[in-house]
C-alpha cells in the first residue's frame, strides 16, 4: 500500500506519479528522521515545538499547494492527499492534526479569501512556518451546525468589536494568527457570517485555556475568549456576509486531509499489527497461526486500500476543479469510520498490550476516535450525501 493512486500526466494537471512519490518519499524521510524519535516527548508537553514546524516550512510542507512567489510549490490536491496520508502513518494523529491545520486548513482562508494585502502580509510566514494558524469556528453551542454560531461582530467606526468564545481550537494556544467566524448580521442566518483575521494579542482577545484530550495529545487545543476585542475593519476576511461560503469551500479540503490521514493511520496500524500476530507466541504457535485473525486482517487490509483508491481518485478530480462536494462527503464519513474499525481491531489483536501507554497501537486507536467528528461528524457528512442524492 505504499504507491499512490495517481494516472500518467493528463493535460492541464501538471504533475505525474512519480513527482507524487518523491513527496511521499521525501515526508516518509521525514517522519522516520525528525517525527518519530521526539514524538512521544511532543505528546507529554501538549503541543508541536515551533522549531520543527519551521524545519517543515524550510522543506516546503507548507506551501504544497501554494504559489512560488509565496514560497510554494504550486501542486495539487492529490499532493496534499500523500502529505496527509503519511502524516498519519506516523502513528502520531496529534502531529499530524496541528500540521494539517497549518498546511491545508487554516492557511486555506488566508489564500482564498484573503485580500493581496493579507496574502502578502500571511502567507509568506504561514508557508515558511514563522507563523502559526489556526480556525477558531467551534463553540460550545456551535460544532458540526456552523450556522448555529454565537460569538458576534459589530462594526464600529475603523474597527469590528468581537465578542464570543470559541472552543476546542487546534493550534489555538500557540498560534500567531487565526481565523475567526462572527456574526455581523444575525437576522440573515448563514449570510450573516464573516470571517475575520485576529492576531495574537490583539485587546480583548485571549485563550482562556488549554483543553485536555482524549486522544491528538500533540497538537494543543484551545478554548479561546473574545470580550470587547477590537480589530482593524481590514481584518475582514473576504466579504461581510460571505463567512458561510467560504467555511463550505475551504471545509472541503480539510475534510479531504483528514480522510487521507485516516487513511494513513489505517495502514500504519495494520502493518504493526502484522508484525505482532507474525510474532507473538500463543497456543502452541503464532497468533497468525489462527485463521479468523488472518481472515480479518485481510478484510480489513481490502476496506483500507478500497477506501484510499477513493481517496486518490478524488482527489485527481478536484485538482481538475471538479466539483466533488458530495464524494468528499462519503470520503469523509467513509475514512473516519473505518479507521476506527481497524483500530479497535487491532487492540483485540494485541490483547492486554493493546491498551497499554506504551504501544503505539493504544495511542493510535485514542488518536482514531477523533477522525469521525472532526471536520464533520460522520452523520452530518451522510446527511450532506443524502440530500444530494
Amino acid at each position: 500500500m505504499d504507491k499512490a493512486w495517481a494516472p500518467a500526466r493528463e493535460p492541464g494537471l501538471p504533475w505525474a506519479a512519480g513527482e507524487y512519490e518523491a513527496l511521499r518519499d521525501q515526508v516518509r524521510r521525514f517522519v522516520e528522521k525528525e517525527i518519530k524519535p521526539a514524538a512521544d516527548r511532543w505528546e507529554d508537553d501538549g503541543f508541536v515545538p515551533r522549531p520543527i514546524l519551521r524545519r517543515m516550512g524550510e522543506l516546503g510542507f507548507f506551501g504544497i499547494r501554494y504559489p512560488a512567489k509565496y514560497g510554494g510549490s504550486e501542486m495539487d490536491a492529490v499532493a496534499s492527499a500523500v502529505f496527509a496520508e503519511e502524516l498519519g502513518r506516523s502513528t502520531y494523529g496529534g502531529v499530524a492534526d496541528a500540521m494539517l491545520v497549518q498546511s491545508d486548513m487554516a492557511s486555506g482562508y488566508v489564500f482564498h479569501d484573503g485580500t493581496k494585502a493579507q496574502r502578502d502580509r500571511w502567507m509568506p510566514g504561514i508557508v515558511s512556518g514563522e507563523v502559526i494558524a489556526a480556525i477558531a469556528i467551534t463553540e460550545p453551542d456551535a460544532g458540526s451546525d456552523i450556522k448555529a454560531i454565537r460569538t458576534r461582530a459589530a462594526r464600529d467606526g475603523n474597527c469590528y468589536v468581537l465578542d464570543g468564545t470559541k472552543l476546542y481550537i487546534t493550534n489555538g494556544v500557540h498560534a500567531d494568527l487565526y481565523c475567526v467566524a462572527a456574526m455581523t448580521d444575525p437576522s440573515a442566518g448563514s449570510n450573516g457570517i464573516t470571517m475575520f483575521l485576529v492576531e495574537k494579542g490583539a485587546p480583548g482577545f485571549s485563550v482562556a485555556r488549554e483543553l485536555d484530550k482524549h486522544g491528538w495529545r500533540s497538537s494543543d487545543t484551545a478554548e479561546l475568549v473574545f470580550d470587547g476585542c477590537r480589530i482593524p475593519a481590514e481584518n475582514v476576511l473576504g466579504a461581510e456576509g460571505q463567512g458561510f461560503y467560504s467555511m463550505m469551500r475551504n471545509l472541503q479540503n480539510e475534510r479531504l486531509v483528514l480522510a487521507a490521514m485516516a487513511i494513513g493511520t489505517a495502514e500504519a496500524a495494520i502493518d504493526i499489527t502484522l508484525a505482532w500476530v507474525k510474532a507473538r507466541r500463543a497456543f502452541g504457535g503464532v497468533l497468525w497461526d489462527m485463521q479468523a485473525i488472518r481472515h480479518r486482517l485481510a478484510m480489513l487490509s481490502a476496506k483500507v486500500e478500497a477506501s484510499r483508491q477513493f481517496l486518490y481518485a478524488t482527489a485527481w478530480r478536484m485538482a481538475a476543479d471538479e466539483d466533488c462536494m458530495r464524494e468528499i462527503s462519503m470520503l469523509k464519513a467513509l475514512c473516519g469510520e473505518l479507521v476506527n474499525e481497524v483500530a479497535y481491531a487491532c487492540v483485540q489483536f494485541h490483547g492486554a498490550m493493546g491498551v497499554m501507554r506504551e504501544s503505539p497501537i493504544e495511542r493510535m486507536a485514542r488518536d482514531a476516535r477523533i477522525l469521525s467528528i472532526a471536520g464533520g461528524a460522520t452523520e452530518v457528512m451522510l446527511e450532506v450525501v443524502a440530500s444530494m442524492s
